[in-house]
């Protein structure tokens, strides 16, 4: 099984038009745990695209290709391209030239975005949602297969046997479908025989076993080859020296975040009780390195997962230094006592 890091850039806003202090100096940071993740032999770092103030990241290439040229093996990959509200085009372009940058570790991680600032941002209807995904999601299949490329659809202006360049070093790019809560998402994605990241950011794990079944059904169905279908499983994550600390060191920052996107949502605030039965019941995978070791390997049980991916949480209420910390536990401890737990179970 691959583990890896996702990341949303979590920042605290600058609120100014020019001079980012607070964008700089969390961008070098985040461009510092990618380098660490690859030093410490984790499999993939995955950067999620946001158009809002509390998350840097809104081009996750061009981050990713910075890391390229700092990194050796490591996976490089979105986490979520909000393909509904980009171009096809552009975005096999972007990450064709960072796979040619990288050696071939690009992948695009697709999906609709758990947000939606990006639609007026860039003009899309949101009465359009799942029609902009569906056929996007078709022309980016189809410029990833072949060179040059014949299309015709709603949202875009059609293609008639045009080259899409530079292309990949790779024969093709691993293109991930990224699912929330939508059981459709789950069956396209194993119609059309591709991977799927589920993202478990609440309740328990077992209830979202039902996703990784339909995915695998459809792509049968299909009469595509289950034992080949990849799946990925993305929590919240933090690991510490002790399991008291984890939970003491990973609150504040996340409390800050459920609350701020709560609000929006109309979530009732988060308290310390509820955040410690996460822990203990739900998907947060905060704790010691046994404690997270034991976590991973359940979620393994539950899912047959052939990824999983850490989503760090990142603000001024925990420092950088202590998350360095956490993912260098994660490589150097976690990931060694999982492989080797897989291996003698295989």
């Amino acid at each position: 099984m691959e583990l890896g890091i996702s990341s949303f850039g979590d920042i605290t806003p600058d609120g100014v038009a020019g001079g980012a202090v607070n964008a700089h100096i969390r961008m070098q940071k985040l461009l510092e745990e990618i380098k660490l993740a690859d030093e410490v032999g984790l499999d993939v770092f995955a950067l999620g695209e946001h158009h809002r103030p509390d998350f840097l990241i809104s081009a996750p290439e061009v981050i990713l290709a910075a890391a390229a040229a700092m990194t050796k093996k490591i996976r490089l990959s979105s986490a979520v391209t909000v393909l509904s509200s980009a171009d096809p085009v552009r975005v096999y372009q972007n990450f064709a030239t960072l796979d040619l940058i990288s050696s071939g570790r690009a992948e695009i991680l697709a999906g609709r975005g758990s947000f939606i600032e990006s639609f007026p941002l860039f003009g899309y209807n949101l009465n359009d949602y799942n029609t902009l995904f569906a056929e996007k999601l078709d022309l980016l299949l189809k410029i990833n297969k072949s060179e040059k490329v014949s299309w015709q659809g709603k949202h875009r202006a059609g293609i008639d046997n045009l080259g899409v360049y530079p292309r990949a070093y790779q024969p093709a790019l691993p293109i991930w479908i990224g699912v929330g809560g939508t059981p459709g998402s789950a069956i396209r994605a194993g119609k059309l025989n591709l991977p799927m990241t589920l993202a478990i950011l609440g309740g328990p794990p077992d209830r979202f076993v039902q996703f990784a079944e339909l995915h695998r059904n459809a792509a049968r169905e299909a009469g595509h080859d289950v034992s080949q279908l990849k799946l990925a499983i993305n929590t919240h994550f933090y690991v510490a020296d002790t399991s008291q600390q984890a939970a003491d060191e990973f609150f504040p920052p996340y409390q800050l975040l459920m609350n701020r996107v709560g609000r929006e949502r109309g979530w009732s605030p988060m308290t310390r009780d509820q955040f410690e039965h996460n822990r203990q019941y739900g998907p947060l995978m905060v704790g010691s390195p046994q404690e997270i070791i034991d976590k991973i390997l359940r979620l393994h049980e539950l899912f047959g997962n052939t990824r999983y991916l850490a989503q760090t949480v990142g603000s001024n209420e925990l420092s950088h230094e202590k998350n360095l910390h956490a993912i260098e536990l994660f490589g150097t401890v976690v990931a060694p006592a999982v492989q080797k737990a897989l291996a003698v179970k295989a």
